[in-house]
């Protein structure tokens, strides 16, 4: 597996990232339930086959998702790079230690490789944030500070402080390219490196589902979708029409290349300017096989030309709003 560094930093990730959002998941929880075996089984492959980005947050299941990815690390910490979030309400300077020791313990490291603030800031000021996130670089507690879902303004507010950001992880894919209009070239301008999260969109562009009527309705929330779908929260007419007449289009091509929607998604996203690593959700062996193949496919010039042509009408609809879940002035990324 491809590693590629993480902005200034010396940490070097692999192409392919675990999302262990469903780590630690019981019936109630957003993907729901998750065996620790499952869990260990994944972790202990994915480091054999090469892939060291483990990627969780302090939220995800009420904490289970660190908790479970702990466990399974066990002796096998040291080949990893483990990547957690902190939920921008914490973020008083007091709270971000105490949330960073809890992140610590149920990790069982006592070293965080890259802490995220998980999105942006508006209840304290931004100085005293990124402040502390530097004091605790320096006392060995963290080795790297990232943001999640921060915009140009964002960015650029956060990167005045001085700190050193090394990462921005983003909701990217083949139906979510808002971020390559202003936030890509000012994470290349300041040598911030992209992750890129949701890069099959919950399934949509796996092929799972042939109609929006299909999709779980906590699933369909994003601005893809029409507003007035329960759940959605947007206000929007989405942009269901494009989405599914690229997917057909999508389909062809995989036949065609003889890969699967999933390979070609992955691909993509894995092939594009500044992004360091592709963040998948993964719950068994079968899909860390699929995915582990997808990001390591090295898609031919005209094919990725071809896909930005497909998914253009999409982009064109939805427009440059990086937040795929809030529309106009309630978008919370600018």
């Amino acid at each position: 597996m491809e590693k590629r560094r993480c902005g200034n930093s010396d940490i070097e990730v692999s192409v392919l990232g675990i999302g262990a959002w469903p780590f630690g998941g019981t019936n109630g929880d957003y993907w729901g339930p998750q065996d620790q075996k499952d869990v260990d089984r994944v972790v202990r492959a994915a480091l054999d086959r090469g892939t060291n980005l483990f990627d969780t947050a302090e939220i995800y299941n009420g904490g289970r998702s660190e908790e479970s990815l702990g466990k399974a690390l066990g002796g096998r910490r040291a080949e990893a790079v483990i990547e957690t979030k902190i939920a921008p309400s914490n973020c008083s300077p007091a709270a971000i230690r105490e949330h960073c020791d809890a992140s610590l313990r149920r990790l069982k490291t006592d070293c965080i490789d890259i802490y995220l603030v998980h999105w942006p800031v508006r209840d304290f000021p931004v100085p005293g944030v990124f402040e502390t996130l530097a004091a605790l670089q320096r006392d060995g507690k963290i080795r790297s500070i990232g943001v999640s879902n921060f915009g140009v303004r964002q960015l650029t507010e956060a990167l005045q402080t001085g700190a050193r950001i090394d990462v921005n992880q983003m909701h990217y894919s083949l139906f979510a390219r808002a971020i390559e209009i202003d936030v890509v070239p000012l994470c290349l301008q300041h040598d911030v490196g992209v992750e890129a999260y949701m890069p099959l969109l919950q399934g949509l562009l796996a092929g799972k589902y042939k109609s929006a009527d299909e999709i779980p309705q906590n699933r369909r929330r994003t601005r893809h979708f029409n507003g007035h779908r329960p759940g959605c929260q947007h206000g929007e007419p989405g942009a269901e029409k494009e989405c599914f007449e690229a997917l057909a289009e999508i389909r062809g091509i995989a036949e065609r290349e003889g890969l699967t929607m999933s390979d070609l998604a992955l691909g993509w996203t894995a092939a594009k300017p500044g992004i360091v690593s592709v963040l998948v959700g993964v719950r068994n062996m079968r899909q860390l096989e699929a995915n582990t193949r997808g990001c390591s496919l090295k898609l031919a010039p005209d094919l990725i030309a071809e896909l930005d042509r497909l998914t253009d009408p999409v982009l064109q609809k939805l427009g440059s709003n990086p937040d795929y879940w809030q529309g106009g002035q309630n978008a919370r990324i600018c």
